[in-house]
């Protein structure tokens, strides 16, 4: 599949369902969902596949058992690309392109080893210095108000140490290269600058062997 860009009506479909998140909505223009959102984004994933892995799409209907707010959909468009102890992210929506690639959540073991790594001398190091050497991309994540448990005050990598998960995104406003094939390279372009952190993960993270 071929990606040219997302379709001409994409950015105006979310626009309309923040103003009317309703069945009848999305009933009325899923035909502009499937054509100018979801067949592009399955486009996308596929000429990304051979440098990054098989993604999907997440599903556009929101989970409302446990939400005061029972809108039923999505106001954006999410995929994803997993690796072991991380993930590449995509989105589009009504404010534009976001990009993201690292840990969004990590189950307890994963954080237990993640802070282990960071507390070791080399593998800190390492971290510190390929986040230090990242263009183009903010460094994010749930962190502690305080320090962990167990750790001195003083630690040379406390900010590391505070996060309960850690990525780099970057985001567009919406402009017209999201409806052209140059934003396959904008995608790319993002993760590669992810994907030491990526590696980092999965070398001394790696996947969850518990439950979240």
């Amino acid at each position: 599949m071929r990606f040219d860009g997302f379709g001409e009506n994409a950015v105006d479909f979310y626009e309309g369902l923040e103003a009317d998140n309703s069945k009848a909505y999305w009933s009325d223009h899923k035909v502009v969902y499937d054509d100018h959102i979801r067949t592009p984004m399955l486009a996308l994933l596929a000429e990304l596949e051979p440098e990054f892995g098989t993604g999907k799409i997440f599903r556009p209907h929101r989970d409302v058992r446990f939400s005061k707010d029972k809108s039923p959909y999505k106001t954006h468009c999410g995929a994803v690309i997993e690796t072991p102890g991380a993930a590449y992210y995509v989105q589009l929506g009504a404010d534009g392109l976001l990009i993201a690639g690292g840990a969004y959540r990590w189950a307890p073991d994963q954080l237990a080893r993640y802070r282990a790594a960071v507390d070791d001398q080399r593998r800190g190091a390492d971290l510190q210095r390929l986040l230090g050497g990242v263009a183009g991309m903010r460094r994010a994540g749930a962190t502690l108000r305080t320090r962990p448990r167990g750790y001195p005050a003083d630690h040379p990598r406390m900010d590391l140490l505070r996060h309960r998960s850690l990525y780099l995104w970057r985001s567009w406003p919406p402009d017209q290269t999201i409806h052209e094939p140059a934003c396959l390279g904008r995608v790319r372009e993002g993760w590669q600058a992810a994907g030491p952190l990526a590696g980092w993960l999965a070398d001394h993270v790696g996947p969850a062997t518990i439950g979240y």
